[in-house]
């Protein structure tokens, strides 16, 4: 059993890396302050800008990503778990990958993830996304065990869409995870619809904490996003959750005893049966 203190950093990130890691340092040192043992952060947190020309002049390598580095300085300088919810980092044949980073107390990564399911949607009122236009999706479910607080937890990964493909969040709940995670830039209008509901479920069914931070607000580059970054049980209860769209702070405290005790009243993944499936249609494979 681990207890700790998590705290979900709740963003409205801009065109301008620089800023960003600004703002990412403020709230940061302002979660630690508050005693938080692992902090995340949204989706892009390092930048958010539609226009291609301005993206890809700010975008670089991994290892010379500049809000990358601050995300390290910062573990380094706090002595805590940094999740880097995500930043767009550069990848082969001029396109970038959406990228998580695990980073540990010593400021060393611990683990990287990048974003599985892209975005390209047509949504209502002329609202189009077309994510794998500019990104290359992951390939791999990440999970990675942290040591915090005097313990340690298994984490598992994903981005933002990501949360509607439930089949992800299983294979890392079967595989060990206890914690799972959603940083995102969720819309406004998705966000108001499927939110909570999408991420209350994906603790339900697989007995694990959620923890998601968000983006919030209206951005420099014309987009909103939800807000409403939150921690939710593996009961489904919201333990914290940042009531609105301003930047903030979700602080909650996660004890992963109560996955043990949950798993054991509702044993829904020692319970599952193998069955014959219908053929998948197209392109669709089942996991």
């Amino acid at each position: 059993m681990t207890v700790f203190k998590a705290a979900l950093v709740q963003m409205r990130s801009g065109v301008d890396p620089a800023r960003n890691a600004e703002a990412m340092e403020r709230l940061v040192t302002e979660a630690v302050a508050k005693g938080a043992h692992y902090v995340q952060t949204p989706e892009m947190t390092g930048i958010l800008c539609r226009d291609r020309q301005v993206f890809r002049e700010h975008l670089k390598p991994a290892e010379a990503d500049p809000v990358v580095a601050a995300a390290r300085a910062l573990a380094r300088r706090h002595r805590i778990t940094l999740h880097l919810g995500s930043t767009a980092v550069e990848a082969p044949d001029g396109m970038a990958a959406n990228r998580a980073f695990l980073i540990g107390p010593d400021g060393e990564t611990i683990e990287t993830y990048d974003k599985i399911h892209m975005f390209d949607v047509d949504l209502d009122k002329g609202e189009s996304w077309r994510e794998s236009a500019t990104y290359v999706p992951g390939a791999r479910a990440g999970l990675a065990e942290i040591a915090v607080n005097g313990g340690a937890a298994k984490l598992g990964f994903a981005v933002c869409y990501d949360m509607r493909f439930p089949e992800l969040f299983r294979a890392e709940a079967l595989a060990g995870a206890e914690i799972l995670t959603a940083p995102a830039a969720f819309t406004r209008q998705t966000g108001e619809a499927h939110w909570h509901i999408l991420l209350r479920a994906r603790a339900i069914e697989n007995n694990c904490f959620m923890l998601a931070a968000a983006q919030g607000g209206l951005h420099e580059d014309g987009r909103e996003t939800y807000g409403h970054s939150i921690a939710i049980d593996p009961w489904g209860r919201v333990l914290a959750e940042v009531a609105g769209d301003e930047p903030g702070i979700a602080l909650a405290e996660v004890d992963t005893g109560e996955v043990a005790a949950i798993r054991a009243k509702v044993p829904n993944l020692k319970n599952r049966r193998r069955f014959d499936a219908p053929a998948p249609r197209g392109d669709f494979a089942l996991a």
